[in-house]
């Protein structure tokens, strides 16, 4: 008796929890499950953060056509010896500002359809991130579609294992009256209060993985914990098992036109293809047009007013001399006279404009081998993608002919349990009826009981496992994933 009233103490906060759960508004169906998993799931949101980066990639990938224009000016002060920068004439000891601005454009005449490529390439990865991000979607939904069952199995294990509870507790009361009548001994008393005490705990372990089974499911839809969640069937999901029956060369043909790992697959390796005739031009020379435009500015480039007039003044240590070598007159000089102001920078800038127009072929002779390695880095590549391409393919096919082979085994462990559950139930009903009256003892019925337990168990059991290997065809077939 102790045992079993500790069995109880430990079944009833979580028999609470478990009906708490129940009576609250928060029935999800499978429909609403899988959509809230591709609203909110978190390695859905990176994939789709890496389709934009794939995005952005194409996008780059056109914008390198345009040219490649710059525009760069300076502003400074230079000091002692240096060149001006206006006249090229060398300096000495006089400090001046100075300032540049000039300009370039170069565009690719020619490159081998280089750029081409790379906007091919980017595009067929961006379909192939968007055919990734589909299927990583696909195969969240079949995951939620598992957990989601999971849940319902567990359910049914709950109730299954409420009924033996039930029923151990009512034969335990009808012995009880039966050992105080002195029709039984005080034996079976004690073997049946174990047998109730045994059947608790499971019931306890059922809820603890339904219990268990909902939060996993919450954590694949990112969830939040404290929300009730509660699996609602709105059909019958046992109505149909024509899946089982379509051949396997059927359900693979149709896993081809509509999975998008196939699809992706193959646009990698599109892309890859891409990729190396990117790489493959730049082994050859490439004819590219620049266009320059330049112009300065500098404190030292002055403009020279004339006022009239010179000044008359002597050359320091030269003079005229005679035959005699006899000096005779003093040299002099005229300096004439005139005021400077720097020129204005408008004016100088004008003055200075220049432009360069060139078309320029470049050879690549000698890089370190740096083009031949990209060239073979995206060879191997490509093969790589086929590679994947052929996996992805046969793994496909080994996929789908496993997923048959095991619905037509399940279909059959399903139908085998249906009889076995019934011959234990109409076992159970004749020990039930034999104890009653005293023909069997208590230790054969427990065990006969016991057995219509586990095949109850057992076809529950089996039935989901068929639902979720139809649902897995149903996956391959396209099909939409629902209950």
């Amino acid at each position: 008796m102790k045992q079993l009233f500790r069995a109880y103490i430990l079944l009833i906060p979580v028999l609470f929890s478990y009906t708490r759960s129940q009576a609250q508004d928060a029935n999800w169906t499978l429909q609403r499950a899988v959509q809230y998993a591709l609203d909110h799931n978190l390695t859905i949101q990176q994939n789709e953060l890496n389709r934009r980066l794939e995005k952005l990639t194409l996008q780059q990938s056109r914008l390198a056509q345009l040219p490649n224009v710059n525009l760069s000016t300076g502003y400074g002060r230079s000091f002692g010896r240096s060149i001006d920068p206006t006249s090229n004439q060398f300096v000495d000891g006089a400090s001046y500002d100075f300032m540049s601005l000039s300009g370039s454009a170069d565009v690719l005449l020619f490159g081998w359809f280089q750029r081409r490529n790379r906007i091919a390439q980017g595009k067929f990865n961006l379909a192939a991130a968007g055919k990734e991000l589909e299927q990583l979607q696909n195969d969240i939904s079949l995951n939620v579609a598992t957990g989601y069952l999971r849940i319902l199995l567990a359910r049914e294990q709950v109730k299954i294992n409420e009924q033996q509870v039930a029923l151990s507790k009512e034969q335990l009361d009808q012995t009880k009256s039966f050992a105080v009548a002195g029709r039984v001994p005080e034996l079976n008393v004690a073997q049946l209060e174990a047998q109730l005490a045994t059947d608790s705990s499971n019931l306890i372990s059922a809820l603890t993985e339904y219990n268990s089974a909902v939060l996993d499911i919450k954590a694949l839809l990112n969830l939040d914990f404290e929300v009730p969640f509660e699996a609602t069937v709105q059909r019958d999901i046992e109505s149909d098992f024509s899946n089982a029956f379509i051949q396997p060369g059927e359900i693979y043909a149709a896993a081809v036109r509509r999975l998008p790992a196939i699809d992706g697959a193959k646009l990698r390796l599109s892309a890859a293809r891409k990729g190396h005739a990117a790489a493959v031009g730049g082994l050859y020379p490439q004819l590219a047009l620049s266009v320059q435009a330049g112009t300065n500015y500098s404190t030292l480039n002055k403009d020279y007013n004339f006022t009239g007039g010179s000044t008359i003044s002597p050359v320091q240590g030269t003079y005229a001399y005679d035959s005699a070598g006899n000096s005779i007159y003093q040299v002099y000089q005229a300096t004439p006279v005139f005021t400077t102001n720097t020129l204005p920078l408008g004016q100088q800038l004008d003055n200075n404009f220049r432009q360069t127009i060139s078309i320029g072929v470049n050879i690549p002779l000698f890089n370190a081998w740096q083009a031949q390695t990209t060239a073979r880095q995206a060879k191997i590549n490509m093969l790589t993608q086929q590679l994947n391409l052929d996996q992805a393919e046969l793994k496909l096919k080994q996929d789908v002919y496993k997923a048959h082979n095991d619905a037509r085994n399940a279909l059959q462990k399903y139908y085998a349990s249906i009889r076995a559950a019934d011959a234990a139930r109409r076992a159970q009903e004749f020990a039930r009826k034999r104890n009653e009256l005293g023909l069997t003892n208590t230790v054969e019925y427990l065990v006969i009981q016991n057995n219509w337990y586990k095949a109850e168990a057992n076809m529950v059991s089996a039935k989901y496992d068929l639902i979720f290997k139809l649902k897995v065809i149903d996956f391959y077939l396209g099909n939409e994933l629902k209950l």
